[in-house]
């Protein structure tokens, strides 16, 4: 039975919520997929030239404008789909009244236990001072203009672990906070 249910609403997500029966014959004369990216395309120029008026990708994510943009989009979108504008099978259209449970998967603690223990084994069979000296290089690279690359892979070399690596950018760059739109 699950199987068949698949198939159906597989059926109904390409019917309803790609588009391609939009038209008669989607691929014959690639008409319909030419106009499309054609469209694609000159929505993304559109806001190329927004951003460009803004001064730029960093001004413009300064001022929060891509946060609204996709605030805006994701509003617009679940007001379509609330309306039934917009049919999202199996949300607002094909729906089974009774949801199945949702089968949460718990994770075994052992699991979290190895890794710490794996984790600790790592720094305690590393070079720890070869460690600290490569994420020190890596700081100053980031200080720098310089390609991050290279002194990141070696600080990954010299087993320096993601969180490691990460913390180190973040004592020069900081953490990005997207600014308040409301």
């Amino acid at each position: 039975m699950h199987a068949v249910k698949l198939a159906l609403r597989t059926q109904q997500v390409i019917a309803h919520e790609t588009g391609v029966v939009n038209t008669i014959d989607p691929l014959g004369g690639s008409y319909y997929l030419e106009q499309l990216t054609s469209e694609l395309e000159r929505q993304a120029y559109d806001y190329f030239e927004r951003i460009d008026e803004l001064g730029g990708a960093v001004p413009a994510i300064e001022r929060g404008f891509q946060k609204e943009e996709i605030e805006r989009s994701a509003y617009a979108h679940a007001l379509a789909v609330e309306s039934g504008e917009k049919v999202v099978v199996g949300v607002n259209r094909y729906t089974e009244g009774e949801e199945e449970p949702v089968q949460l998967l718990r994770l075994d603690p052992a699991i979290a236990e190895g890794q710490a223990k794996s984790l600790a084994a790592v720094r305690a069979g590393r070079d720890n001072d070869a460690t600290r000296a490569a994420l020190a290089a890596l700081r100053d690279a980031a200080e720098g203009t310089g390609n991050l690359l290279v002194p990141m892979r070696e600080a990954l070399r010299g087993m320096a672990t993601v969180g490691e690596v990460c913390d180190a950018l973040r004592e020069v760059f900081g953490t990005y906070r997207p600014p308040e739109t409301f």
